[in-house]
Formats: C-alpha cells, structure tokens, sequence
C-alpha cells in the first residue's frame, strides 16, 4: 500500500508528537520547565555543540531538550506543524509579530545597507524601518503600490546603494488597503541585484493571508513572516509571531532569537497548538463571510469604494497577481464611507456584532479606522498616497453567521447622514 501524503489540516492534530513520551496524553501537555535534564555530561556537550552552532548535525540527529529559551517540546511541535503549510525548511516563533519583524530585520541589514518596502505597510513596522533602521545607518527606499519593476530598478539604481541591496521586504496585500504586489517580479529583482558575496533577501509579511490563502516561499520569497496572533492564534486570546524559510537562513534567526530571548512561551505555544488544529474550518469560514460582506458593501449608497481581493477587476493587473499567488480574497475587508471622519466614526460607534477595536483574523469580526488607529503614526503625506484617508474603515470578518454580520453593517449605515441626506433634510 502506497505511503499517503496526509493534507496540513489533518496533521495539525498529531504532527511532531508522540504520546508514548508524554504518558499516552492523546494531547501535547503544557512543559512548563525552564531547565532540561541531560542523561549524561556528554549528552550536554553533544546539545551545546548544536546550539551554538560549534558543528554541523550527524545524519537524523536533532537538536536535544536544553532550557526553554533555547527549545521546549510545545515550541518545537508548533514550529514542526508551522512549516507543513508553507512547505518550509524551518520556523521560529516568537513572542509577538513585531519581535519577528525586528529580530529579522536586525539580523540580515546592518549600517550601509540598502533595505527596498513596499508601502502600505503595518503601522509598527513602518515605525520600526523610519525610526530605528534611520537611526543605525540603514538606507530604505518605499515604493508606492502600482509602481512598475521598471520604475522600482530605477529607483534603486538611482540610490546609489545598488550594490548594498540587503532584503526587499513586501506586505502583500497590504494593511490596510489590500494593495497587492507580485512577489516572484520582487524575487527576480533581488536575484538582479544579488553577487556571488551577497544575496538579497525577499521577506514576505503574510499576516493579512495566514499560512492558508497564499505561500510566499513558493513565490520565490526567502522568509515568511507572521503575525501569529492574527488567523493561527485566532482567538484574541494570545500575541505571537512567526518567521519561517529555508535551513540556513533559519538558522540565523534561531541564533538571535536565543540572544535576544524573544520567544514564545510554552504556556503561549500549546494554545497555538490547539489553534491549528481548527485553522482552516476558521479561515474558510472568514472568507466566505468577507466575500457576502464585500458584495454587500460595493452596492450601498454610502459607500464609495471597497477594497477586497475578492471584487478586483478581472483582467486587470492586480487580478492577475491574486490569481497566480493566492488561493482565496482572504477575511479583510475595508471601505471608503461617503464623508469623512465623523461619518466613519457614527458608523464605528454604531455596530452591535462587530467589535470597535484593532487586530484581526479572530474567530469575531473587528472594525477600526486606520488613519487614527493603526497608522496613526504614519507620516500623512505617505497616508493621502496610500489612500489612507478619513474615510477609510478596516473590517476583520470573523465567523459570525453572515446574515448576521449584514445586519450590523446595515443598521449601522442607516445611522450615518451623508451631506446629499442634509441636503435633502434642509428642503
């Protein structure tokens, strides 16, 4: 009988665990230890060897149980279970999204070196990129979305530091727009700007996609990055981040992670654990959910433009990068109200089901306004290019029955006054 080739969903219950070490538990327990015992002192030294990186691995041999900082059962098992859905060599977790964003950009750029991203991004990486990466001698060019290759090897080639391109690093689709770009066009350029001494790196942030709706690594990507607490935490109930790709680049992050000590707790990974184990049926329930409420949304009178993978224009380019990286439009969903701020704020302060508050890919739907919530600190010129504007609200469509979901969305709308309904009031 041939070996079967078990889907992700169905080994995110068993993956990477054996019940016979942990007394026939059917579940990974919670091994909440600081310190490992060695069998021996030459056991020891055997681990530190590996950890340290003093020499390479014996065929089959795996890194042994130190202190969990280092390692722990329901770290490894979670990271084992990670890469089966991005086909990745290796993953780290770490402590929220923003210590695997820094800890990846601290580790492969250093003063000098050119770093390329995309725009929009999350308002916390953007604060990191313009005001730490500034201030250690990092050179960053943003491109703007709908830029052309053309345009963004030109800019590149006019910075002067062409030949100090470090990493490309993409958000894709973008928060909070849904902008979205080509990463295999991106992985080509840094191939084009790559020598013999030194690669540039392709970093994806995949957050708004999770590990279901599209695979960067297979795109070209070097990393993944996650913002675990979003669809693999998925219940608002844990912060965590996630980085993932191949061996020896992992291996560099696994080593700053251990200096840095930002990775998740044990506590932390066994909710994680159980959390995978309901991934898709959530996420394929997100996006049904976000298709209804996008259709609903593209035909209200107070509503002026929605910006959804699912409604992109077929034929046109955008489309036809979905079509070829994405396997689904996702769970996010925002939208231009008619008005402005106090008119997306009416509408805010209106909903019943959804939850004014920031975060997404959670089991419950999430509405906030990006201009003064997430990306406050975005500089506004950068704001107005990126359509960042008063009137655009941010929706995180959770697993709510859709009718529902409509519902709120309706009753609130009907309490916002658009200048045409005052005009009509004044007659």
């Amino acid at each position: 009988m041939k070996e079967h080739d078990f889907n992700p969903e169905s080994l995110m219950m068993t993956y990477g665990y054996k019940p016979e070490l942990s007394e026939g538990a059917i579940k990974c327990p919670i091994f909440q230890t600081s310190t490992f015992v060695f069998k021996t002192a030459e056991e020891g030294k055997a681990f530190f060897e590996l950890a340290y990186g003093l020499r390479e691995k014996s065929p089959k041999e795996e890194l042994g149980l130190i202190y969990s900082r280092i390692n722990n059962p329901n770290l490894e098992i979670l990271e084992n279970r990670l890469c089966l859905w991005d086909k990745a060599d290796d993953c780290a977790v770490f402590e929220s999204g923003m210590s695997a964003i820094s800890t990846v950009l601290l580790e492969f750029l250093k003063p000098g070196d050119l770093l390329v991203y995309s725009n929009p991004l999350y308002g916390g990486t953007d604060h990191f990129i313009h005001h730490f990466l500034d201030k250690i001698g990092v050179h960053t060019i943003g491109i703007m979305p709908n830029q052309s290759m053309d345009e963004v090897i030109e800019m590149i080639n006019d910075s002067g530091k062409a030949d100090r391109l470090a990493m490309i690093y993409l958000e894709t689709p973008a928060n909070p727009t849904n902008d979205i770009v080509d990463i295999e066009e991106f992985s080509q350029i840094a191939k084009q700007f790559s020598t013999e001494d030194k690669k540039a790196l392709v970093a994806v942030d995949n957050t708004y996609m999770g590990p279901l709706w599209q695979h960067p690594l297979q795109c070209g990507a070097d990393l993944v990055l996650y913002s675990a607490t979003k669809y693999i935490g998925g219940h608002s109930d844990l912060i965590a981040g996630a980085v993932l790709g191949k061996a020896e680049l992992m291996m560099r992050v696994k080593t700053l992670r251990t200096f840095l000590g930002n990775m998740v707790s044990p506590h932390t990974a066994w909710l994680m654990l159980r959390s995978l184990e309901t991934l898709k049926v959530r996420m394929d329930q997100q996006t049904q959910n976000a298709q209804i409420v996008a259709d609903y949304l593209k035909n209200h009178s107070k509503v002026k433009n929605v910006y959804y993978l699912g409604l992109l224009e077929e034929g046109s380019e955008g489309y036809q990068i979905y079509q070829k990286q994405c396997s689904a439009p996702g769970a996010m969903v925002s939208f231009d109200i008619v008005g402005g701020e106090k008119e997306a704020f009416t509408f805010l302060n209106h909903l019943k089901l959804m939850k004014l508050a920031v975060s997404l890919g959670s089991t419950e739907s999430l509405a906030e306004h990006p201009k003064t919530m997430t990306h406050a600190g975005v500089d506004e010129e950068q704001r107005q290019q990126m359509k960042i504007t008063d009137q655009l609200v941010r929706l995180s469509i959770g697993v709510e029955h859709s009718k529902d979901l409509i519902w709120d969305l309706e009753q609130a709308l009907e309490k916002v006054e658009t200048n045409s309904m005052l005009e009509l009031a004044k007659v």
